[in-house]
């Protein structure tokens, strides 16, 4: 039976405890993160033992779960660390532990029972038959393969028990491979996809060399792939982000559980931004809106991206490779500084500077549950209140007039509509 209409969870990465925050006071309603081994993101800060006490306790005062993504896929000579950190994990709250591998699926019952566990995309769930399988040795959420339609989705959660929860991808970056099984990072670095030391080679630059037919990343020159295309310089393995904010309303009909956010390795203001937008267009929907708001678009090409594309929801992986012509994202509008405080009575804030902006710049201000608020800025000061004319730079402390209440936590950026005035 599908769970038609149920307000569905909002999952946010958390790559470190800032990151933690913004998603949190932007609208998760859970995130996920990982300690410093173990897990599929070794780019990310991550979490030390103390730093991930410490975050359940923030997460949980806010009402928002905490996931542990304990996923990669472990050699014999790495279980016994692991079976230390688990018993470092007894007294801590978790509400799920993210898992891969069957042995580290069971050492998990066993040591951490009381601990829920969810089956990561990296395991490659793409039948009912699969979901079933791992409900019946003690899965309780099911984190579905990114290479599922959304029909094969709807027919999943039609024929597993309504009780097993069934996570998907709803934005970000994809894989080339099968959610992440990509042998191409070890190949040419030694560093192991599949143990969370992926270093994207299918962004890299490649060329064609003929005669024969090769494929020629152009710093390795030497350590060449065969390969049969033609015509020049590629990106065959690049993949477009996926981006499902116009189709909220059938993810939620489908009967997904869990909408997850991908983006541990993106910046704080990443994850305010697209936390922020999708927990718009859920509670709208939640309220009876059906309709994709235009400023939801405008604010997740904000940030930094590739090309968005809806995934592997409406086209076959045979039949639409999901890839782009070019490697480097778009740059999104400019972060300029995160908000320290607001002083009501002087109408001024107090920022720590991100990127150079002057007196006179058009900016706009990101606030929970609102699109970007635009404005002109008039006045700018040190911290001794002297005039400034530009901030300049990194991370040095500021003031500055804003025509509206504001908060700690609170993000400036770059104006996109130069004159733009938003008060909704």
């Amino acid at each position: 039976m599908i769970k038609r209409g149920k307000r569905p969870e909002l999952l946010s990465p958390a790559g470190n405890p800032e990151k933690l925050k913004a998603a949190v006071r932007y609208g998760a309603d859970a995130v996920y993160l990982s300690g410093r081994a173990y897990g599929m993101r070794a780019a990310s800060e991550n979490f030390d033992l103390p730093q991930i006490r410490d975050a359940v306790a923030y997460a949980h005062a806010a009402q928002v779960k905490v996931y542990l993504a304990v996923n990669i896929m472990p050699h014999d000579r790495e279980y016994p660390g692991l079976q230390e950190f688990f018993t470092q994990l007894s007294d801590i709250r978790l509400d799920g532990l993210i898992v891969a591998d069957l042995g580290v699926m069971s050492l998990a019952k066993e040591m951490l029972p009381h601990i829920p566990l969810h089956i990561s995309t990296q395991a490659n769930v793409l039948s009912a038959s699969a979901c079933r399988a791992y409900a019946a040795l003690g899965a309780q959420r099911i984190i579905l393969g990114r290479e599922l339609s959304l029909a094969e989705i709807r027919n999943i959660r039609r024929a597993v028990p309504e009780d097993l929860e069934l996570e998907c991808f709803v934005h970000g970056s994809m894989c080339m491979a099968y959610s992440g099984r990509c042998l191409l990072s070890s190949h040419f670095t030694g560093r192991d996809a599949n143990r969370g030391a992926c270093a994207q080679p299918c962004r890299w630059k490649y060329r064609i060399r003929n005669t024969p037919w090769e494929l020629v990343e152009e710093k390795r020159p030497d350590d060449p792939l065969p390969i049969t295309e033609e015509n020049g310089e590629t990106f065959v393995m690049s993949s477009r982000d996926t981006c499902m904010i116009a189709h909220i309303p059938e993810l939620i009909e489908a009967g997904i559980d869990s909408f997850k956010l991908e983006g541990r390795v993106r910046s704080a203001y990443y994850t305010a931004v697209v936390t922020n937008t999708y927990r718009m267009a859920i509670d709208a929907y939640v309220s009876g809106e059906r309709e994709t708001d235009p400023r939801w678009i405008r604010e997740l090409d904000s940030v930094s991206h590739r090309p968005y594309h809806t995934g592997f929801f409406y086209d076959r992986p045979s039949e639409c490779a999901n890839t782009e012509e070019g490697a480097s994202p778009s740059s999104g509008r400019l972060f300029l500084a995160d908000i320290v405080s607001y002083d009501p009575e002087r109408g001024e804030a107090k920022m720590r500077q991100q990127n150079k902006f002057s007196r006179g710049d058009t900016v706009e201000i990101l606030q929970p549950g609102k699109t970007g608020r635009s404005f002109r800025v008039e006045a700018l000061f040190d911290e001794a209140h002297l005039p400034l004319e530009a901030v300049p730079h990194p991370h040095m402390l500021f003031f500055m007039k804003v025509p509206f209440p504001v908060a700690a936590g609170d993000f400036l950026r770059l104006s996109g509509e130069e004159g733009e005035t938003r008060d909704t």
